[in-house]
């Protein structure tokens, strides 16, 4: 699944945000600025429990486009399995709407390891859940009365209004890493992302699946779009930027018990990151999401200035 049109660039929204530290205008500004420099998208994630204080991602799009005009608006992902559908429908309509149509939204099933029973949730058929729950949200956005039957919900002449700016409704991206989350890619979203979490090596492989899944499901790759989240850090001093990512992952992750996940990260100086990034796009990425995780101004600056052109350039 080689690319032979240079990827799309996004960059992430700080999210990370200690409690009464959130600057409106810093955030103001790092988003006009990611619009100036050009960035295709900005995207934020889901974290709703944890010891990370990470702000509400459907809170931070709303924010987001009130400060931009342009640039696209994604959230990667809403773990919609642990969600009222009829809720997450109506949020992100009502986003679709205040950006103009600007939204991109990603779900996941969330994978077993998630604490259903805290969200009032059995976590048997929990996939079921996950497929049916996008079902019913495609009706709701796109049924004038929506009537649904299903193993979690019903629902007979309903309506929701407004629908989506976007018709029928906003790209959808699917995550996850198990074979059978890439099938379901396939066969009912628009494209697949990458988690951030996801090491370059295995994403590589992921994309192999997923162009088998399209040869199989005989379905144009031209129409479903494949995406990265990368954590990275950009520094003169590989070390430094080794252990700065580093830790600002273990605060990310630690809290779920993940070993490991320094690796899951890209560091060092820019060519360095550049051709990691590279071997990303070479698999199949037409966008490349860049997350840096700490002094995120700075670090996007970095990245516009030293690392974008030579990834273009390629």
């Amino acid at each position: 699944m080689r690319r032979v049109t240079p990827p799309r660039i996004a960059i992430s929204i700080p999210q990370l945000v200690p409690d009464g530290a959130f600057d409106p205008a810093a955030f103001r500004r790092y988003l006009s600025r990611a619009e100036q420099l050009g960035f295709d998208g900005a995207w934020s994630t889901e974290q709703v429990i944890g010891t990370a204080p990470h702000l509400d991602p459907s809170a931070i799009l709303a924010y987001a486009a009130a400060c931009t005009e342009r640039i696209r608006l994604g959230c990667a992902v809403f773990v919609s399995t642990l969600a009222s559908p009829l809720h997450l429908a109506k949020s992100i309509a009502t986003l679709d709407q205040v950006s103009r149509g600007r939204l991109e939204v990603g779900f996941g099933s969330g994978g077993r390891f998630r604490p259903f029973a805290a969200f009032g949730i059995d976590s048997d058929g929990f996939v079921s859940r996950f497929t049916e729950g996008v079902r019913y949200m495609q009706a709701a956005w796109t049924q004038v009365r929506i009537d649904f039957e299903g193993r979690f919900w019903q629902a007979k002449g309903l309506a929701m209004e407004p629908k989506p700016y976007q018709k029928p409704h906003p790209p959808l991206w699917f995550g996850g890493g198990h074979p059978d989350s890439l099938r379901r890619a396939v066969r009912l979203a628009d494209g697949y992302i990458g988690a951030g979490s996801t090491a370059t090596a295995d994403f590589i492989a992921h994309a192999r699946i997923l162009q088998e899944e399209l040869d199989r499901a005989d379905r144009d790759p031209a129409g479903f779009r494949v995406a990265k989240r990368v954590y990275l850090a950009v520094e003169d001093d590989p070390a430094v930027a080794r252990e700065r990512l580093s830790a600002a992952l273990n605060q990310l992750y630690g809290f779920f018990g993940m070993t490991g996940v320094e690796r899951v990260g890209v560091s060092g100086r820019p060519a360095e990151v550049a051709a990691e990034l590279h071997s990303i796009v070479e698999a199949g990425a037409g966008m490349v999401l860049l997350n840096p995780l700490y002094n995120e101004a700075e670090q996007m600056e970095r990245l516009a200035a030293d690392v974008v052109p030579a990834l273009a350039s390629r």
